[in-house]
């Protein structure tokens, strides 16, 4: 399976930003080209997107890599995402259902500075149910969270209402963009402990998480630090995948999928639930190898590469054939 941030994929003359020219046919096409070889290289079973604006263009790439997937969706984008971009997902295995998960329970719902109170997710979440070739059902959500952009105070229109050049406004509007993130990754936990407490099935996040594997955001989503002064909050935590794979790593220093001002990140994750620890009582299988593929990253910027490097699991049952 595989978590790709595809970098605004949208239809020719979808403009997806005020600020951004849409993309002409020639580019559009490049743009499909592109993200359909690295599909094909990838050739995964799930593949877990992210900013998609169309899902007519989601399907077009899927088209290009010459694979065959039974489902192709981003249900926000079918029929134009608008405001922001949204995720998506495509797989070989049979479908049970998929929603979106777009509002927060009530007691999640957070305040904002200057913003007010915030109910849901700015780009919701999307959660399949498939149904493994031979085993249980496996649960697969798709996130993309908060970006760590400072969020400005604009008007109706769009027009800023802060002076971005001041450095005391940026930090109040970082700070924003921080609770914002918080405010989702704290929901987003509220989703998979009950989906894990209901169901007792398998579950795996794939998605770009605007944070480190280790930060604290990225913590209140898969609450793995917990599990060593408390075992019982195993049956509700997430590993990451790059710590419980079972082949030796290559070397950490290359496993990044974003460069921000010269910094390498691992912003794009997958999580799994402890039915993929090789080393549980509760195993179904392991997450036998990850693969980052990130040297596009260094190539050029043109926008009809992604930004983002992709990042694949190989997960193994032990009744049946890996899973990518």
């Amino acid at each position: 399976m595989a978590s790709c941030n595809l970098l605004n994929l949208a239809l020719p003359g979808h403009r997806y930003y005020d600020n951004q020219d849409p993309y002409r046919d020639d580019e559009y096409e490049r743009k499909c080209e592109w993200l359909g070889t690295q599909l094909a290289r990838l050739n995964a079973d799930i593949v877990g997107v992210q900013e998609v604006w169309d899902e007519a263009a989601w399907r077009a790439v899927v088209a290009r890599s010459g694979l065959r997937y039974g489902t192709v969706v981003a249900p926000v984008a079918a029929a134009g995402a608008t405001g922001t971009p949204a995720v998506g997902l495509a797989t070989r295995l049979s479908v049970e259902s998929v929603q979106t998960l777009s509002d927060y329970a009530p007691a999640e719902r957070v305040h904002v500075p200057e913003l007010g109170e915030v109910t849901r997710f700015e780009r919701p979440v999307l959660h399949a149910v498939l149904r493994l070739r031979q085993g249980p059902r496996l649960h697969v959500l798709v996130a993309h969270l908060k970006s760590k952009r400072p969020k400005f105070l604009q008007d109706a229109e769009g027009q800023p209402l802060e002076n971005r050049d001041d450095p005391l406004v940026t930090a109040r509007a970082t700070l924003r963009s921080l609770v914002m993130r918080g405010a989702e990754a704290a929901a987003l936990r509220g989703i998979i402990v009950r989906l894990t407490q209901r169901t007792r099935e398998p579950v795996v996040l794939l998605g770009d998480l605007n944070d480190s594997p280790h930060a604290v955001t990225s913590q209140m989503i898969a609450a793995t630090q917990a599990v060593a002064y408390d075992k019982g909050a195993r049956d509700t935590a997430l590993f990451h995948a790059w710590d419980v794979q079972t082949e030796p790593p290559v070397t950490r220093d290359v496993a990044y999928s974003h460069v921000h001002q010269g910094w390498p990140e691992l912003l794009d994750q997958i999580w799994v639930s402890e039915e993929f620890v090789a080393a549980s009582r509760v195993a179904l299988g392991d997450v036998r190898r990850v693969d980052v593929f990130n040297d596009h990253l260094h190539e050029s910027r043109e926008r009809w590469r992604s930004d983002h490097g992709f990042v694949r699991a190989l997960l193994r049952l032990r009744t049946e054939t890996p899973l990518g």
